[in-house]
């Protein structure tokens, strides 16, 4: 009677292992360095953009958390630096909800530093109520997509004078859920909030695609990146449906079941690090491979007009 139940608890605690190692997924296995590389980290204050902060830390970067709250951004920085025992990470103010923010941030950003060799647009809302930003955008196109189409725009020319450089933009699978509505992009006739996501994140990929297009011959390579289903707040956003998320009972069943912030920032680190990937630019990633992106996602005239729409909206060539 014993043996059979000891028996059954080795069994299901291998059962769990290789469970969890399936749902951690692919892992950046690579000691790849980054030595005097400056990196900028947008919503780095938590999950997987602190994790990714960390790592790229650790292996001799000079990294920045541009973050909408300097007191979360500051605990994460005092946080990484007590476990890394590395002070080379900086803070600094970013709202993406904000164009004037982005446009202060950025101003200062090139005054202080003289190169950028990769820019990681990790920030992101998930499925909220509708909201407006500060410029009347729908709050998930604002953030997700046309907040980071400006900050990389404004920065770009300094990217490219660090070349080789990347570029890596968060996206999620949910893109292949979204569609690219030319009618009502900003959402202001009708609005579904999973909708909504689901099209800012397919904006990510379609911008990494353009953006590739239009790079082509610098020494810039970008990258969109699906990280997986990850235990972090990004929930937080869903309002009244967050409960559901963050339950007492719910909670640590996520935590089974979700990858952990640190296997969800494998594949940024991948794109962000891998010498193999230098001559690979506007693909998809996710568990540290090479995803097929959906025909509607390869569409390449919708993705320049994704483009010519952004930069109206964001007053990319108004100086």
């Amino acid at each position: 009677m014993l043996l059979s139940i000891a028996i059954g608890a080795v069994v299901a605690f291998l059962t769990y292992k290789l469970a969890r190692l399936i749902i951690e997924g692919g892992q950046f296995r690579k000691n790849t360095r980054c030595d005097g590389k400056v990196i900028l980290i947008t919503g780095a204050n938590t999950g997987i953009g602190k994790e990714t902060a960390r790592e790229l830390l650790k292996r001799g970067g000079k990294v920045y958390l541009a973050c909408r709250s300097l007191e979360r951004a500051n605990a994460a920085r005092a946080d990484i630096i007590a476990q890394t025992g590395l002070s080379n990470i900086h803070v600094r103010e970013l709202d993406l909800s904000s164009m004037e923010s982005i446009r202060k941030f950025a101003q200062g950003f090139l005054a202080e530093e003289n190169r950028l060799d990769l820019l990681i647009n990790n920030a992101g809302v998930m499925a909220c109520p509708k909201q407006l930003t500060k410029d009347g955008f729908e709050q998930q196109l604002g953030v997700n997509h046309l907040g980071h189409f400006l900050l990389t725009n404004l920065l770009l020319e300094r990217v490219k004078s660090s070349a080789p450089s990347r570029i890596v933009n968060l996206s999620s699978l949910a893109h292949k859920y979204g569609k690219i509505n030319q009618k009502d992009l900003n959402s202001e006739h009708s609005y579904n909030q999973v909708t909504a996501y689901c099209q800012s994140k397919l904006a990510n990929v379609m911008f990494t695609r353009e953006l590739a297009r239009r790079l082509q011959g610098t020494g810039v390579t970008t990258y969109a990146v699906h990280p997986g289903t990850v235990d972090t707040d990004l929930p937080r956003h869903m309002g009244s449906l967050f409960f559901l998320f963050d339950h007492k009972l719910v909670k640590p069943l996520l935590r089974v079941a979700f990858k952990t912030p640190l296997s969800g920032a494998q594949t940024t680190l991948y794109t962000a690090l891998d010498e193999e990937l230098t001559e690979e630019s506007g693909k998809y990633y996710a568990d540290c491979r090479e995803q097929k992106l959906s025909s509607y996602a390869r569409n390449d005239e919708l993705a320049a007009w994704l483009w010519d729409q952004s930069a109206k909206m964001t007053g990319l060539n108004v100086e």
